[in-house]
């Protein structure tokens, strides 16, 4: 068998990793399935069985693609488009699989080359639009909308990876035995290509640190690692940290993730607040460094201030065996609960709270953290999702 895979993000990227691409193409290999992956320019090629990446031109004039929606984005997809028709044409697929925005021209290819379309949806595109302010009128919109309710209905395969999604898809599909819910709960390492020559990157603000920063003795780290979008709520962290180390002066907060601009923005923020003293930024750092920071964590955060989708990192951090500040919000409270986690409102004295108490009831932590590790093996571990991966493809046999 033989399949086709149409990513149009950075794969691989230290800045947007599509890892639920790396473990689907990852499981489908290991059914013996020939796979193209088509996708940007930008990123680092990694070693997965049967897999063969094919990449658009990088265009780094351009600069580095970001979260969201952009018109790098559109431009780039118009090459990704003609791609995927030349591999269409030059290949035979027995099926092909739409990561996000590439269902928009597949469903007009499918007729054509008669395949079966697989639609891995990561969210709601018109929400993205609405999220990110990236149109003025409702036409865009309404175009957008109309396209992924197409896709949609035409896929022979829906993919979702969190409730949310979930219900918004079964709300508008008809056919609801062929969408499955497929979380992005598994993390096994990554391997590289050896003597990678597909790295990409645009100067230092790109390039993830592989040193380890002297972290000061006798502290009890609290840990987040991650983006530093707006959304993730590293304000309220930072200011809820003020109040932790009134009482608990050993804490100390180590942030492991984003660009120079935003450890430069936070660190500001850290100073302001009179913590510049307890905490350390780690700016962007290689994925074995930042498991390595995680794994030294008294608990581990999750402060997010908005958002429906479940974050990737709450899958590990269940695993873990380390308690879980999280905010009270849908986007963590579709899979955690207060037998699981310390659930807080997004705010900074309620967070302070919830951080200050994870550190000092060790009892209760240590039960918290069990409990999460017990739900992460039930729900959502590798054979959970290998599974449910199974599923899929008899779906499209």
């Amino acid at each position: 068998m033989k399949a086709l895979v149409i990513a149009p993000q950075p794969f691989f990227s230290p800045r947007g990793t599509p890892l639920s691409v790396y473990y689907r193409t990852l499981v489908s290999a290991e059914n013996n399935i020939n796979i193209d992956l088509l996708t940007y320019g930008e990123g680092m090629n990694v070693d997965i069985p049967n897999v063969r990446i094919i990449r658009i031109p990088r265009f780094g004039l351009f600069g580095n693609v970001r979260v969201g929606p952009s018109y790098l984005k559109l431009f780039l997809d118009g090459f990704i488009l003609l791609w995927t028709i030349y591999l269409l044409i030059r290949n035979r697929y027995n099926f092909v699989h739409a990561h996000e925005e590439a269902i928009f021209f597949l469903v007009f290819l499918k007729p054509i080359f008669r395949f079966k379309l697989i639609y891995d949806m990561h969210s709601s595109l018109p929400q993205q639009l609405t999220n990110f302010q990236f149109y003025e009128s409702g036409f865009l919109w309404r175009i957008f909308k109309k396209l992924e309710d197409k896709g949609l209905h035409d896929a022979d395969a829906i993919i979702t990876i969190c409730p949310d999604l979930a219900d918004y898809v079964n709300s508008i599909v008809r056919d609801r035995e062929k969408h499955l819910l497929i979380e992005n709960s598994i993390f096994d390492p990554v391997k590289l290509k050896p003597k990678n020559k597909s790295i990409t990157r645009t100067g230092q603000d790109n390039q993830p640190c592989e040193q380890p920063v002297n972290i000061p003795e006798g502290k009890r780290l609290v840990v987040y690692a991650g983006t530093l979008e707006p959304y993730q709520g590293i304000d309220i962290l930072i200011e809820s940290f003020k109040l932790v180390i009134q009482t608990i002066p050993s804490a100390y907060l180590l942030i492991v993730g984003g660009s120079n601009d935003q450890v430069a923005f936070f660190s500001k923020l850290a100073k302001a607040q009179g913590v510049d003293q307890y905490t350390m930024f780690t700016g962007r750092v290689t994925q074995s460094l930042a498991k390595h920071y995680c794994s030294l964590a008294s608990v581990q955060m999750s402060p997010r201030s908005s958002g429906t989708n479940t974050p990737l990192k709450i899958y590990e951090q269940l695993a873990s065996g380390t308690p879980v500040v999280a905010t009270n919000i849908y986007s963590h409270t579709q899979v955690l609960n207060s037998d699981v986690a310390f659930l807080v409102e997004p705010e900074p004295v309620d967070m302070a709270k919830g951080i200050s108490t994870a550190l000092r009831e060790e009892e209760r932590a240590e039960k918290v953290a069990t409990n999460a590790r017990k739900l992460y093996l039930n729900k959502y571990s590798r054979p959970v999702y290998e599974n449910k991966m199974q599923r899929l493809l008899k779906l499209i046999e």
